[in-house]
């Protein structure tokens, strides 16, 4: 008798969408809700396995690096000009 038979990959995936989707609404900071995204898309991404959808599993391994480069691209050139629009506040 297996005494953690309530886990199985379902649960480790409906586990990891929750933990994604509640730390993207409750944290603050723009990389850790980057990284709150990449948890809930593992979590989506077993569920595509699981589910034998492998065409949108292969969609969504391809495209999904490719849209955190791009977050993460987004991110750096906010921080820029913020930065830059607050030197310039301080210098006049």
């Amino acid at each position: 008798m297996n005494p953690f038979g309530f886990i199985n990959i379902t649960t480790i995936a409906l586990l990891l969408l929750i933990i994604g989707a509640i730390g993207i609404i409750l944290l603050k900071k723009p990389i850790d809700k980057i990284i709150m995204f990449n948890i809930l898309d593992a979590g989506f991404f077993i569920i595509l396995v699981s589910s034998r959808y492998l065409d949108l599993a292969f969609a969504t391994a391809i495209f999904d690096p490719i849209a955190t480069i791009i977050f993460l691209m987004a991110i750096i050139k906010l921080d820029e000009s913020r930065k830059n629009r607050l030197n310039r506040s301080e210098i006049k």
